[in-house]
């Protein structure tokens, strides 16, 4: 569950990057932006999801 937190902490982080890096017109910095955002927030929605189905691994 700590994990999923952290991954949607550093999805909301990039997200405001990728709004700051629009205003500024910085192509580069939205590329990587997005990407963190894409990336970051896709892991963390199928974390919380697997950590609230009771999925995953049994700890064996």
């Amino acid at each position: 569950m700590g994990l999923g937190i952290i991954f949607a902490v550093i999805t909301i982080f990039a997200a405001l990057g990728l709004i700051r890096s629009l205003k500024a017109k910085n192509l580069l910095s939205t590329g990587f932006s997005f990407l963190t955002f894409a990336v970051f927030g896709w892991f963390s929605v199928l974390t919380l999801i697997d950590a609230f189905t009771g999925g995953g691994s049994t700890g064996h």
